[in-house]
């Protein structure tokens, strides 16, 4: 779940960057678009992290 809305905001971020720099018509600004790849880092790190503990406890516990 946290790995598909990752990939999702990175896609929108990544339209973003791709309409700036083909139309220049970017639909967020410069705030907007770190903020969008900063959730989208998060979300990443959250679904690895969710990802290693399902397997430890799989595993040892």
């Amino acid at each position: 779940m946290f790995l598909a809305a990752s990939i999702v905001v990175f896609v929108i971020y990544f339209a973003n960057v791709v309409l700036g720099a083909f139309a220049g018509s970017a639909f967020l600004g410069d705030v907007g678009e770190m903020l969008v790849l900063f959730v989208a880092a998060i979300l990443f790190v959250v679904a690895i992290l969710k990802r290693e503990a399902d397997r430890d406890n799989k595993n040892g516990s």
